[in-house]
């Protein structure tokens, strides 16, 4: 709903439509996202009719922003569809993230989880049947309020969903980061490309001002600037050139120098710049 033109007409409403060219509207579009200028972008909304496990629902629906209407488990009778990982998905805990996966396990383990997922998965699935009865009780079964709750989180729902395009993209930095859950970041990227043709200009804004680029914190700034001015002072006579990367660690534990940074935050900047 809307294109990059109701983004540039919101932007110069006293002007009045057809009164600039294309080319204008993406240098004034360009303008507004790399200065953080959101509100003309909010003119345009994207809704979506979704379909996803509950468990993905959960972090779709933290981007309150949104307006939204799911499917009911009162009303109606629960999907028979359930999410369960393809083999590439299933990973172990992670050593560094506490919130997510990484590493490699055994193939005879993922084979023994995904047994394991799809065997508890079809109990859950008889159960809720069973209590919901399915007319063959003379009472009509357990509540379907109530019948609900033994389903696991991999249950499919589906909602409707309605957010306005300022929000879009950050929901589509959040959620297409590596650091979100791979499921979400599936659907978030299948989104996103979906919205990019209807609004190309302010996508491709998006892409090399937010998505793409880094921010950097006023410690972060004042350890490159030091190193950009003391980094080409520090090289080997024979002219072997160093990566700033390594001599950022140099700098991290120079005794002559602190920026109050701590071990997490030298991680993320050495992040940023690779």
């Amino acid at each position: 709903m809307g294109d990059d033109n109701s983004i540039a007409d919101a932007a110069r409403v006293s002007y009045g439509k057809g009164t600039r060219s294309a080319s204008d509207n993406r240098n004034l579009i360009r303008y507004l996202v790399r200065h953080k200028h959101t509100s003309p972008l909010e003119m345009v909304e994207v809704k979506f009719h979704l379909k996803l496990p509950i468990f993905v629902m959960r972090q779709l629906v933290r981007h309150r922003t949104a307006s939204l209407n799911e499917y009911s488990g009162r009303y109606s009778i629960m999907s028979d569809d359930f999410y369960e990982p393809s083999e590439e998905y299933i990973q172990p805990q992670s050593k560094f993230n506490n919130q997510g996966r990484g590493g490699e396990m055994p193939d005879t383990w993922k084979e023994k989880y995904a047994q394991t997922i799809n065997e508890i998965t079809y109990k859950c699935q008889v159960a809720y049947k069973n209590l919901i009865g399915y007319g063959s009780v003379s009472h009509g079964g357990l509540a379907r309020e109530l019948a609900r709750i033994v389903l696991p989180v991999s249950n499919y729902t589906e909602c409707y969903w309605k957010m306005d395009l300022h929000n879009f993209f950050h929901f589509c930095q959040l959620r297409m980061d590596d650091h979100a859950q791979q499921e979400i970041q599936d659907y978030a990227k299948v989104m996103y490309e979906m919205v990019k043709p209807e609004v190309p200009i302010a996508s491709e804004a998006f892409e090399d001002y937010s998505l793409n680029s880094i921010s950097l914190s006023r410690m972060e700034a004042n350890v490159l600037q030091y190193v950009f001015n003391t980094f080409p002072e520090k090289q080997h006579a024979s002219g072997f050139v160093q990566s700033i990367t390594s001599y950022l660690k140099k700098v991290q534990k120079a005794e002559d120098v602190t920026f109050d940074m701590s071990k997490r935050e030298w991680k993320e900047l050495e992040e940023k710049l690779k």
